[in-house]
């Protein structure tokens, strides 16, 4: 209380000595003017209007020396400096906000001045100035935050930080003061009484700004957790999204799809919905290949010696081959197994080969992982036949080289598996209908 009066009683003094000089000054132009024989009003007429005059004068001269010359000068120095951080000053129009600040509180100083004759007309401008004031100083604080925004993302450790969505809380709440503080201005009511008055109107205010409220709890709650990051891959089917975060506001989430639309959802959906997140992916160094070939089932046979001194020729197979042909000869032996029949004891088949031949070839290729999960794997058998998936990474994680690794892989293993007496399995074609239909009249 007792600094509220202190900081009253200073305003009010400075009030009444800007009042007292304004009256010696206005009584000097008045009484210039008083040897004209004219009514008391044309003197006040006269007396402003030369004032006036005066004080546009000044504020040429004033905007001269603040725009042309001070602002120049620190715009060199700017330049001139080893620093980036003030380049962005001049980005974000910092000095050009700042003056206009000084320039419109030199022109309220001088308003007492003018129309000290007019009181009227002096208190309604001057609520007018103190508007103008509030509003220039709100956009002066906006751009130094702008720029504390861009300096902020230049430094590594918020490259990938949602500094839009802390940006727009603090507008929000110097819009909120600013609103305060010109509502204060017009009715001549203490800012306090207005916030009190306010508080009726939080219900309708919860409704009109829900989104607004959502979004900045989802980006303090995404911040927090860390489950998003402006440069992530992220992929929502329910909203059509695929591609890489542009930006994170507090109201949405820009993300560019590969096919390079660009997609907006809201922020608080990040917590509503579920999204995948391939930021770890390509943190790990490795994409996953996790992709089947279908064997054709009556094409799984037993090899007899001819075929497998034939395999044999394969270079990533022999070693294989020799250490399995005497672990199975040891088995056969210790069970005195009956070979006259196939089924009977270990046997080698085209399927196992075809299978190892894969694995050797995955692990002597230098583009796949190996100190990642690296395996071929049988799974269960469907209507399209005997389903061998290779589940292995690659060593980059680019879009590009991914498809290229898995093509040649591929490539290679649909080609060489009719060296094992294997078939792919794949639906009758046309051709295949065409020779079954001619081998009937043959």
């Amino acid at each position: 209380m007792l600094v509220n009066m202190t900081f009253d009683s200073i305003i009010n003094i400075e009030k009444s000595i800007s009042v007292s000089q304004a009256s010696e000054v206005y009584h000097w132009a008045y009484s210039i003017w008083q040897g004209l024989n004219v009514s008391d009003k044309v003197l006040h007429i006269l007396t402003s209007a030369s004032l006036l005059l005066a004080a546009l004068l000044v504020l040429l001269i004033a905007d001269y020396i603040v725009r042309k010359i001070a602002k120049a000068l620190l715009q060199r120095f700017i330049s001139r400096t080893r620093w980036t951080w003030d380049d962005k000053l001049i980005k974000n129009k910092v000095l050009d906000a700042a003056s206009r600040l000084i320039l419109v509180i030199f022109v309220r100083q001088l308003l007492p001045f003018v129309f000290i004759g007019f009181p009227r007309f002096a208190a309604g401008l001057e609520k007018f100035l103190l508007i103008l004031i509030v509003i220039c100083a709100y956009v002066l604080v906006n751009n130094i935050l702008k720029t504390v925004r861009d300096m902020m993302a230049g430094a590594r450790a918020f490259a990938d930080k949602p500094l839009d969505s802390y940006l727009q809380v603090i507008q929000i709440f110097l819009l909120f003061m600013t609103g305060t503080l010109i509502v204060s201005a017009l009715t001549g009511s203490s800012p306090w009484s207005f916030l009190v008055s306010l508080g009726a109107a939080s219900a309708i205010l919860m409704l009109v700004f829900k989104d607004t409220i959502l979004g900045f709890v989802a980006s303090i709650q995404v911040s927090a957790n860390d489950s998003i990051r402006v440069g992530d891959w992220i992929e929502m089917p329910k909203y059509g999204v695929d591609g890489d975060v542009l930006q994170i506001n507090l109201n949405n989430v820009r993300v560019r799809n590969f096919d390079k639309t660009i997609v907006t959802i809201p922020t608080y959906t990040l917590l509503s919905d579920a999204f995948k997140n391939y930021r770890g992916m390509q943190e790990s160094g490795g994409r996953r290949i996790k992709r089947s070939i279908s064997i054709k089932i009556s094409s799984i046979r037993y090899l007899d010696t001819t075929e497998i001194e034939e395999l044999k020729k394969i270079q990533l197979l022999k070693a294989y081959i020799n250490k399995r042909e005497a672990e199975i000869e040891a088995y056969n032996q210790k069970y005195q197994v009956d070979q006259s029949i196939p089924v009977n004891g270990r046997r080698m088949t085209n399927v196992g080969l075809f299978r190892s031949y894969i694995l050797s070839y995955a692990k002597h290729n230098a583009d796949i992982h190996k100190h990642m999960t690296l395996m071929v794997r049988q799974l269960a058998p469907t209507e399209s036949g005997l389903p061998l998936e290779l589940y292995m990474f690659t060593r980059g994680t680019d879009w590009g080289f991914f498809e290229d690794t898995m093509a040649d892989l591929f490539d290679h293993l649909l080609a060489a598996i009719k060296f094992f007496n294997l078939e792919v399995f794949e639906s009758p074609a046309s051709d295949d209908l065409r020779q079954l239909r001619l081998s009937k009249y043959v």
